[in-house]
């Protein structure tokens, strides 16, 4: 299952997001620093209207979307690494997501406390990355620690003392650990630290509903940091978001485009994350059910057979694959069928997103 922490300072709304994210959570979302104090830690359907359709033709007992798992840090604040505010004693919480959500304030509301007293995007930003990197930085120089007399006497530990070295100088001129150049070999020996710079990170601009058509001056400074990172950038509003819990399924989209939008921000998130991870959805149906499954990029045939069963890989003969929109235009898979729209894929074939297959095995 796919999972990303959410961090940020106090008070930029991000509770406040975690809470309609996650309709059912118990964060706390108030108007003082640090009303987060134990990490939450939600489980979200990720929204595909193909499966609707999907379980329609197949007449479904039901429906299984893929999830995602979001986790909630108290804030933090300048000096967090030296135990200011309620220091970093939460990161290890979020070590081991596979996406780093940075809620961004880019509103304006005399009423919200500001924990620096003013709203400055660019500056929050460093904050968060000089912690975090602070973190890792920590991490680093206790693994080196124990790595030097090992790297006296084998390959493994000079080639682990190598990595470590070039990521420490690079944190400590402020830089982040997935900006540093490390090969496949010294990429995979630190990969256990789990060092959170390293980590794709998604940079939430929150802003007010009347500026989450268009964003702002704020946002457009959020934008502007993530192109140097290859960071992705949603624009959010945690309070519309918060709204959208309370209507009914069919007013969203309603309220949403009076506001100017598509999609909430959970859709944004997902889909953003999706692209920064480079992940694809591969989709099954039948009478029992309709489920998606998420696969990584450029997986084969076999190995997606693999995330559904083990035992599918394992015996993987072939799979009958049709895109969805051939499925859905067709109307059935007889139709597609007779159309020729069906394929028969062997174990070289590239799973395409949206692809509806069926896999045949030996057990």
């Amino acid at each position: 299952m796919l999972r990303a922490g959410i961090v940020g300072l106090p008070n930029v709304g991000k509770s406040t997001l975690f809470n309609a994210l996650v309709a059912n959570a118990k964060a706390q979302a108030a108007n003082f620093p640090f009303c987060t104090i134990e990490p939450n830690v939600g489980v979200v359907a990720v929204p595909d209207e193909r499966l609707t359709m999907l379980a329609k033709l197949s007449k479904s007992e039901q429906i299984v979307p893929t999830r995602i798992e979001f986790v909630d840090i108290a804030g933090l604040v300048k000096g967090a690494s030296k135990n200011e505010g309620l220091g970093n004693q939460f990161l290890s919480h979020i070590r081991q997501v596979d996406a780093l959500v940075q809620v961004v304030r880019c509103f304006d509301d005399e009423n919200i406390i500001h924990v620096a007293g003013s709203v400055d995007p660019v500056r929050d930003i460093e904050i968060i990355n000089l912690e975090l990197g602070l973190s890792d930085l920590a991490q680093i120089e206790r693994r080196m620690d124990r790595t030097r007399k090992l790297a006296r006497s084998s390959k493994e530990g000079q080639l682990e003392m190598a990595a470590l070295e070039k990521l420490a100088a690079a944190l400590n001129e402020g830089q982040q650990a997935r900006q540093v150049s490390l090969t496949a070999e010294e990429t995979e020996v630190i990969q256990q630290l789990e060092l959170l710079t390293s980590k794709p990170i998604i940079y939430a601009a929150n802003v007010s509903e009347d500026d989450l058509a268009t964003g702002n001056e704020w946002v457009e400074k959020v934008r502007e940091i993530a192109s140097v990172e290859n960071a992705k950038v949603v624009i959010i509003s945690a309070q519309v978001e918060s709204e959208l819990v309370d209507l009914p399924e069919e007013e969203r989209a309603d309220f949403l485009a009076s506001l100017g939008v598509e999609e909430g921000g959970l859709k944004s998130l997902i889909a953003a994350t999706y692209q920064l991870l480079g992940l694809r959805t591969f989709l099954t149906t039948g009478p029992k059910e309709t489920r998606a499954w998420t696969i990584r990029e450029g997986m084969l045939a076999p190995q997606a057979a693999g995330v559904i069963h083990t035992d599918f890989e394992r015996g993987f003969i072939r799979a009958e694959t049709v895109a969805y929109q051939d499925l859905v235009s067709t109307g059935s898979m007889n139709a597609a069928k007779e159309k020729g729209l069906i394929r028969s894929e062997g174990k070289e074939y590239v799973v395409q997103e949206g692809d509806v297959m069926l896999f045949r095995f030996n057990v």
